[in-house]
């Protein structure tokens, strides 16, 4: 379907996951179908947060993820791939009786960071660094955060949880917190409801098959929707490790990337990611190859 019609079937209100996975080979979504689904919805969950019961659920959710958080020792740096609209974020950081110093978000789908950006900075969030990209090529070096915290973003990646597993795991430093629908902890009717969204499973069997140390898998207490409970899997890699620092990293090579003028280039593996309105797009296909870049100068020459 063209862009366009996905638009307008969207506004008349129709189920654009639903038609976009029935169109899609297994019928389970794929990374696009997922981009498009979210960027269309972008401003949602901003939206949904005037009614006063989701708002009420989503500050107990931020309370409780800051309880655990307080629980794995002082957080200097934190991780949220799969951000969303910032919503969750925003109350977790506002529970913490100390935030951490350096708080870093991404999403699939560039509108869908820019409301989080805008929700962030209006509760005064301004210094949460956001950008566009992957969950199975997240543009840091390895050990970057204290903590990588998700909240249902592996949640419609059924089939991928051991490489999404893989991602998180490798920027983390000290711990990953994945806050994701629990099928295996679910009666028939939630575990119906997932298999037929395509939703996430066995992420702690897959954790554990991958080696990682997985300390603690349950049902949160905390759903803003019943048939998809949420489960907590708290998984321990260095707990005694220092203190991290993320460092940007080209996801296709890793090197490290620098910010130029309207670029994050990779010297090393000839890359420029581009800055779409202050949001850098730090996905690999987003990428171009670009040697001279740094040659360039700032002012291109009028054309003759």
């Amino acid at each position: 379907m063209h862009p366009s019609e996905l638009q307008q079937a969207y506004r008349d209100g129709t189920n654009i996951s639903a038609l976009l996975r029935s169109r899609t080979p297994g019928g389970l979504p794929s990374e696009e179908t997922i981009e498009v689904v979210y960027d269309l919805q972008s401003g949602a969950y901003v939206r949904a947060l005037a009614n006063p019961q989701l708002k009420a659920h989503k500050i107990r959710y931020g309370r409780k993820i800051a309880a655990l958080l307080a629980e794995l020792g002082p957080v200097s740096s934190l991780l949220e791939p799969g951000i969303g609209e910032g919503t969750s974020l925003s109350f977790v950081l506002e529970a913490m009786p100390t935030p951490p110093a350096v708080v870093h978000g991404f999403d699939l789908a560039w509108s869908r960071v820019d409301c989080a950006r805008r929700w962030l900075a209006g509760r005064g969030w301004n210094d949460v660094f956001l950008s566009v990209a992957r969950l199975s090529q997240i543009p840091y070096r390895d050990n970057s955060f204290d903590v990588v915290l998700t909240s249902h973003a592996i949640e419609p990646n059924r089939g991928q949880e051991e490489v999404l597993l893989r991602e998180l795991y490798r920027v983390a430093a000290r711990h990953v917190v994945l806050l994701e629908p629990g099928y295996e902890l679910a009666g028939d009717a939630e575990r119906a409801r997932m298999d037929q969204h395509g939703y996430c499973r066995g992420l702690a069997e897959k954790a554990r098959a991958l080696g990682m140390n997985v300390v603690r898998h349950e049902l949160l207490g905390e759903s803003a929707n019943p048939l998809n409970p949420t489960a907590l899997t708290l998984i321990e890699k260095d707990p005694q490790a220092s203190p991290a620092s993320p460092v940007l990293a080209c996801p296709c090579f890793g090197d490290p990337l620098e910010r130029e003028a309207d670029a994050y280039y990779s010297a090393a593996s000839l890359r420029a990611y581009p800055i779409l309105r202050g949001i850098p797009c730090l996905r690999p296909e987003k990428a171009l190859v670009a040697a001279r870049y740094l040659e360039v100068p700032l002012t291109a020459p009028a054309l003759s």
